[in-house]
C-alpha cells in the first residue's frame, strides 16, 4: 500500500497539514490542493489512486469537481463536508462521491476507511471483484454482468455504472434473493465497517436504480425489505423489454399436467 498517491483538496491549512500528516505516516504519497481548479489540474497531472475532496472550496466548488472528474475518471473519492451541507452530501453522491465524512472528523476514521478501500482494491485486482463464476458473466434477470470487462448490458444496451455502482450490483446479483443489510453493503462494497451515516447506502441504491430499473419508483429488480436492508428479486423475469411476474405454472411443472389421463371405465 505505500507510495499509492492521495490528493487532498481542501482550503483550510490546519485540516490540511493533519490529513497530511496522518496518511504520510501510513507511507502514502500525498499531494493538496486548496482550490478546485488546482484539484482537476492536479487530478489529470497525476491520476491520484484516492481524492479527499472539501466540498467548499474558493472558485470551482467541490461538487463541481466531483462532476467534472466523474467525466473521465472512476477514481474513489470521500467527500469533506459540514454538518449543516446535508443537501450538498446528497447531491455530492449523486454526483459520483463514493462516501463522506462531516466535519468535524477523526483523522484515523478517515485512514482507516483509505486504507480499506485501497487494500479492496488493490486485492480485487483493480476494483475489488469478486470473479465466482467461470465464465465470468452473471446473467440476472434483464441484465447480463460482464465481470472480466466489468459491464453491464440491459436488453442489449450497454449501461453506464460507476465503479462503485458495478460493486453494489454485483454484491446483489451474485446472491440473489439474499437480503443485506446496510451494514453489510458497507462492508462488502466500501471495504470497512461505516461509522456514521448508513445513508450513504440508500442514495447509491437509488442511483443504481435509476440505471436498471424501467421504473425507479416502483423497483422490480432491486427490492426494499423493509427495516432490513435490500435484495435482488429474483423472481423477475424479461418478455419483449417489458418486466413480467410469471405465473407458478408459468415456471413450475403443475402435478396436474403429468398426472396419466384417466380411462373411462366400460
Amino acid at each position: 500500500m505505500a507510495g499509492e498517491r492521495i490528493l487532498v483538496v481542501e482550503d483550510e491549512a490546519n485540516i490540511v497539514n493533519l490529513v497530511r500528516a496522518y496518511l504520510e505516516r501510513e507511507g502514502f504519497a500525498v499531494k493538496t490542493v486548496t482550490d478546485g481548479r488546482a484539484a482537476l489540474q492536479q487530478a489529470h497531472a497525476t491520476r491520484p489512486d484516492l481524492i479527499i475532496l472539501d466540498l467548499m472550496l474558493p472558485g470551482i466548488d467541490g461538487l463541481e469537481v466531483c462532476r467534472r472528474l466523474r467525466q473521465e475518471s472512476d477514481v474513489y473519492i470521500i467527500m469533506l463536508t459540514a454538518k449543516t451541507e446535508e443537501a450538498d452530501r446528497i447531491v455530492g453522491l449523486e454526483l459520483g462521491a463514493d462516501d463522506y465524512l462531516t466535519k468535524p472528523f477523526s483523522p484515523r476514521e478517515l485512514v482507516a476507511r483509505v486504507k480499506a478501500v485501497l487494500r479492496r482494491r488493490r486485492e480485487g485486482d483493480g476494483g475489488g471483484t469478486r470473479v465466482t463464476h467461470e465464465s465470468g458473466t452473471i446473467v440476472a434477470g434483464p441484465l447480463t454482468i460482464d465481470l472480466a470487462r466489468r459491464r453491464v448490458i440491459k436488453n442489449g444496451q450497454l449501461i453506464d455504472l460507476t465503479a462503485l455502482e458495478f460493486e453494489l450490483l454485483h454484491v446483489f446479483a451474485d446472491d440473489p434473493g439474499i437480503v443485506f443489510s446496510r451494514a453489510q453493503l458497507l462492508q462488502r462494497v466500501w471495504g470497512y465497517d461505516y461509522v456514521g451515516d448508513e445513508r450513504v447506502v440508500d442514495v447509491h441504491i437509488g442511483l443504481l436504480r435509476k440505471k436498471i430499473e424501467a421504473d425507479p419508483s416502483e423497483p422490480l429488480l432491486l427490492k426494499t425489505v423493509r427495516g432490513v436492508g435490500y435484495k435482488y428479486d429474483e423472481e423477475w423475469r424479461v418478455a419483449s423489454g417489458e418486466y413480467y411476474r410469471p405465473s407458478p405454472i408459468a415456471h413450475r411443472p403443475s402435478p396436474i399436467a403429468h398426472r396419466p389421463p384417466k380411462v373411462a371405465e366400460p
